[in-house]
C-alpha cells in the first residue's frame, strides 16, 4: 500500500476551514454580535487562508489535477519562497491565525478546522513534505503524418457485402421505373 500525502488532506481541510472563516465572521459582523470585531478579523484570516491554500500543491506520485486560475496564486505563494513552501510555517501560522477566532461562537467550527489542518501541515512537515508547484506540461502538437483521414462513408456503414452495389440503369443513370402505377385523377 502506497504512502499518505498528508499536505493534500491538509491543503483542502485549511481551504475550507479559510470559507467556514468567511461564513461565520459574516455572520458575527452582520449579526452585530457583542464582540463583532472578531468577526471581522475571521473574515480577513479566512480570505488570507484561502488565498495560501487555494493553489494546490503538486504530489510527488501520481498527477494532480490542477484548480481553476491556479497559476496565477501559485506564482504568488512561490515569490514568498519558503515561507509558504514549509509545513512547518505553514502549521504554525494556521495555529495563529485560529487563536482570535476562537472567542466567538459564530467563527469557533472555523477555528475547530483551522486548528485540525494546522495538525495535518504539521504531520506533513514531520514526514518530510514540502509545497511544490504544478508545472503544466507543454501539450504535443500532432505531426502531418500521424493525422488520419477522414472516412468518405458517413455513419451508420453496414458490412462491406451488405452494401448495395449500382446496377447497370442506374450507374448509366437512365430512368428508373415505378412498379406501382400512379394515376391523377382530379375531381
Amino acid at each position: 500500500m502506497g504512502q499518505i500525502e498528508w499536505a493534500m488532506w491538509a491543503n483542502e481541510q485549511a481551504l475550507a476551514s479559510g470559507l467556514i472563516l468567511i461564513a461565520g465572521g459574516i455572520v458575527a459582523t452582520a449579526g452585530r454580535f457583542a464582540q463583532w470585531y472578531f468577526g471581522a478579523y475571521s473574515i480577513v484570516a479566512g480570505a488570507l487562508v484561502c488565498l495560501l491554500e487555494y493553489p494546490r500543491g503538486r504530489r510527488s506520485k501520481g498527477s494532480t489535477m490542477e484548480r481553476c486560475g491556479q497559476k496565477y496564486l501559485a506564482a504568488v505563494v512561490k515569490l514568498f519562497g519558503p515561507l509558504t513552501r514549509n509545513y512547518y510555517v505553514r502549521a504554525v501560522l494556521h495555529l495563529l491565525l485560529s487563536v482570535p477566532a476562537g472567542f466567538l461562537l459564530a467563527t469557533i467550527l472555523g477555528t475547530v478546522c483551522l486548528v485540525i489542518a494546522s495538525g495535518i501541515y504539521l504531520l506533513a512537515a514531520v514526514r518530510g513534505e514540502q509545497w511544490m508547484a504544478i508545472e503544466s506540461k507543454p501539450k504535443e502538437r500532432p505531426q502531418a503524418e500521424d493525422i488520419k483521414q477522414p472516412p468518405s462513408n458517413p455513419p451508420p456503414r453496414p458490412p462491406v457485402e451488405a452494401r448495395k452495389k449500382p446496377s447497370e440503369d442506374e450507374a448509366a443513370g437512365g430512368p428508373q421505373v415505378n412498379p406501382i402505377p400512379v394515376t391523377d385523377e382530379v375531381v
